[in-house]
């Protein structure tokens, strides 16, 4: 990996005075890729490089740091905060944020930018193409040709896409755009969110419950917040049934995983296909055996073209807040 000359300073004094300084607690995947044209706009301290404990690093270039950027796989709870006086800003590489205390920025003044809408195809198209795969059997059928198999008869049936009842739980932008590409398939959509919205022609069932019942696949599609923390529980997936399946490429922890492992595992549901886990990087070791669950390393958003789009806007976003303009994405993070 190409490394920038602005290396992390050893200490205070030595950081760049030519550069806007932003910290990095761990490097997301959008720097990593495009490291040398960050570092060309911006001075980065990378914690993660330091031989000192995290804490420490932080207090000692804590006067220096207006500006951090992370993804949503690092926490910024409320002690990382704290030890930071002199922030005004955390800009994440997500949708989702979460993973941010969002009330002590409240509480410090502290401004959130995110990456908006930029996510929100790649998503829908991973959603359709593990739904796909899941019905299909493709990822199977793959294992089964490359294993050596010459009684390719043998290989059992998948399932049609199109006439299948999707329920959709968050119908935001990417729920939409699921709905929309499903739609083109022949799906018959609806869906499940906190509010009816008008301006859509898709049922909507106030009770993820219900949808389950009236579905033959669940995507999960909405954010993780408390409400939303295993939603689709025991009750659920039993009202889904054995012939149901579910797609996930939200938040793992929106579903009950051991309940979801349990339930493949005996065949209370058909299969499922999963780019978000509860415990990331770490995966069930059951799901590894069964032909009916694809696994996907929750990479719904990394491609080329989108890592270019998120690298515009995290340095836009970066620039505009040391230039003392409007941020372009910025979080509404009200009471």
């Amino acid at each position: 990996m190409h490394h920038c000359s602005n290396k992390m300073a050893s200490s205070p004094d030595k950081i760049s005075p030519e550069l806007p300084v932003v910290l990095i607690l761990k490097p997301p995947e959008v720097f990593k890729v495009h490291e040398e044209l960050f570092c060309q706009r911006f001075h980065f301290l990378r914690a993660w490089e330091s031989t000192l404990p995290t804490d420490q690093f932080l207090t000692t270039y804590a006067q220096s740091i207006q500006a951090l950027f992370c993804n949503s796989f690092t926490p910024i709870p409320a002690h990382v905060i704290r030890l930071l006086p002199s922030l005004r800003l955390i800009v994440t590489s997500s949708v989702g944020v979460n993973h941010i205390d969002l009330h002590e920025c409240r509480r410090q003044g502290i401004k959130v930018a995110n990456i908006a809408k930029v996510f929100t195809d790649d998503v829908a198209d991973i959603a359709v193409g593990l739904l796909i795969d899941v019905l299909r059997k493709v990822s199977a059928g793959d294992q089964y040709v490359r294993s050596g198999s010459r009684i390719w008869s043998d290989f059992p049936l998948g399932y049609k896409l199109g006439g299948k009842r999707v329920g959709i739980v968050g119908l935001g932008s990417i729920g939409l755009e699921v709905a929309k590409r499903l739609e083109a398939f022949g799906c018959i959509v609806s869906y499940n969110s906190r509010m009816k919205k008008p301006s859509v022609p898709f049922l909507h069932y106030a009770n993820v419950c219900e949808l389950a019942l009236n579905s033959d696949v669940l995507i999960i599609c909405c954010s993780l917040t408390e409400q939303t923390y295993h939603m689709i529980n025991r009750e659920v997936l039993s009202a889904l049934g054995k012939h149901g399946f579910i797609v996930n490429i939200a938040r793992g922890s929106i579903v009950d995983e051991k309940e979801l492992v349990r339930c493949l595992v005996q065949g209370e549901i058909g299969g499922a296909g999963l780019d978000v886990f509860a415990d990331e990087p770490n995966v069930p070791d059951d799901l590894f055996e069964l032909e009916n669950v694809v696994l996907s390393p929750h990479r719904g958003v990394f491609t080329d073209e989108t890592m270019w789009e998120c690298y515009e806007l995290v340095s836009g976003n970066l620039e505009a807040f040391f230039s003392n303009k409007p941020l372009l994405t910025m979080v509404h993070n009200d009471d």
